[in-house]
């Protein structure tokens, strides 16, 4: 099948506003009314008109399929769980099972040593991916929703006849679209799109991850150490590091993570609540998209996939959402940047490649693997490795020198919690910190002073008070330092001892 056959480009079109799961689905629809992709090739619509009834009552069914949030994610769901069977999801065998719990088991006992935050506890599981899809949908769901229903409110705004009439643009009338409200079709699409993004998006992670928590993000609803034995050895296969060790290292990674997702009760919604406070934000640039629709004929289908295709919704950050993905990135960094250093000290004792393992891992990151992609397509996050690369170093360099009872307690409240700044020169982390609380110490002691009446009234060490009462004068018959009887030895030279 060409490109320009006409199907393909129906079907192109389609996939641009729906995705490829569900454009397919609506191609079907489609054709099983009788519609004739031919037909579209010249005027853009079917010849019959009865055909076009039939087709548009068919999109209905389509659209209403998706028109609520359950039927949504249950589409979601179906299309995450074939894209984690695709290639093949070998199910888990009783060895598999019994070999992860006992890893999982020595990782943290391992832990105990590097870290002051206590097991994470829960069951301890191995996974082929479709459970996988299973255990962390739900989350996934929670990540991504409040952008999907950001941007279909927003796409649902922007074909609005009178909002498009004040940007000054004349789309002309297209009959197959008669009678429906674009305004709910465009939001339907948008979120039904989202939606199929993420199942998408979930599918290809399950084929990727090795636990239920290499995104950075605590995606099990409770807590669980998990891994996905079929994605753990074709990772160890061909690296120089023998799997048993590849498969202990990645084991106290999961562990780690749970550890600080189950320990640090804020940090769940900390990571979350800056994903919902991007959402909010998201608008659609209209200069941008009069720019890319001018000269454009709706009906030409060539034309109009060509414009979605270069970015014609392509949303932009305010200064809002900007602070938001900040905030984001720099939690995520910093959540890595602990895991890798515990997990480094962790098994250093243990695992002979252990320093390999951890490169591989880095340079694995730095390549941009899976976690990162989803964060681009999902909610325009640029994971840099740098960041949690400079997280490491401000962690390793607080376990140092302060010990890990110290570094581990930075996560006990935000306001405690290492910044973006922080980030930008972690080196200087201790020193900065020492600044910070002899200032506020000082600050401290004069509020005190002040609500005690004292401030003001302090006095130096020389005017203390063993200095307040002064000695007599040798007017007033003190000592000038040439007593009567100064005793032996005294001052004056003519003076002899009895």
């Amino acid at each position: 099948m060409t490109e320009d056959d006409p199907r393909e480009q129906m079907r192109r079109m389609l996939e641009q506003m729906l995705g490829p799961e569900a454009a397919e689905e609506a191609l079907r629809a489609l054709e099983a009314s009788g519609m004739d992709p031919a037909a579209w090739s010249s005027a853009g619509m079917p010849v019959n008109p009865e055909q076009l009834q039939a087709a548009m009552a068919q999109m209905r069914q389509v659209m209403a399929a998706g028109d609520d949030d359950e039927s949504r994610w249950r589409m979601a769901h179906d299309v995450a769980r074939q894209v984690a069977h695709s290639g093949g999801d070998p199910s888990v065998t009783a060895a598999e099972a019994d070999r992860a719990r006992s890893i999982l088991s020595v990782a943290d006992l391992w832990l105990d040593a590097a870290t002051e935050l206590p097991p994470s506890g829960g069951q301890h599981l191995a996974v082929s991916r479709a459970e996988w899809v299973e255990r962390t949908l739900p989350t996934w769901r929670t990540v991504a929703e409040p952008v999907g229903s950001s941007v279909a409110e927003a796409l649902s705004e922007l074909v609005d006849p009178e909002q498009l009439a004040e940007q000054g643009l004349n789309v002309p009338e297209i009959p197959m679209l008669a009678g429906l409200d674009i305004g709910s079709m465009m939001r339907t699409m948008g979120s039904l799109s989202f939606a199929m993004q993420v199942g998408q998006a979930a599918g290809t992670l399950s084929r990727e991850v090795f636990g239920g928590t290499d995104v950075g993000l605590p995606l099990l609803a409770e807590p669980a150490l998990l891994l996905v034995p079929a994605n753990v050895a074709e990772f160890a296969e061909g690296l120089d590091a023998p799997a048993e060790e590849v498969w202990h290292f990645l084991a106290v990674r999961e562990a780690a993570h749970a550890r600080l997702f189950t320990h640090v009760p804020w940090l769940r919604a900390h990571l979350l609540g800056a994903v919902e406070d991007y959402a909010r934000g998201i608008e659609i640039d209209l200069g941008q998209m009069e720019e890319s629709m001018r000269g454009i004929d709706p009906t030409n289908m060539d034309q109009l996939r060509s414009a979605m295709a270069g970015g014609i919704f392509a949303p932009h950050h305010t200064e809002a959402q900007t602070r938001a993905l900040t905030r984001l990135e720099t939690a995520l960094a910093l959540v890595e940047g602990w895991v890798e250093e515990v997990t480094a000290r962790a098994v250093a004792p243990h695992l002979p490649h252990a320093v390999p393992l951890r490169e591989m891992l880095r340079r694995r990151r730095a390549a941009g693997g899976p976690a990162e992609d989803t964060f681009r397509t999902l909610v325009g996050l640029e994971l840099r490795p740098r960041r949690a690369r400079d997280a490491a170093t401000l962690w390793a360099l607080v376990g140092t020198k302060q010990g890990s009872e110290a570094r581990d307690a930075l996560w006990s409240h935000p306001d405690v919690f290492p910044s973006t700044a922080d980030l930008d020169s972690p080196t200087d982390f201790l020193q900065r910190r020492a600044a910070s609380a002899e200032e506020t110490s000082e600050i401290d002691a004069a509020l005190e002073a002040l609500l005690d009446g004292t401030l003001g009234t302090e006095t130096s060490p020389a005017d203390g008070p063993d200095a307040t009462e002064s000695a007599p004068s040798p007017e007033e018959g003190g000592s000038t330092g040439t007593d009567e009887d100064p005793g032996p030895g005294g001052d004056d030279p003519d003076r002899q001892p009895h």
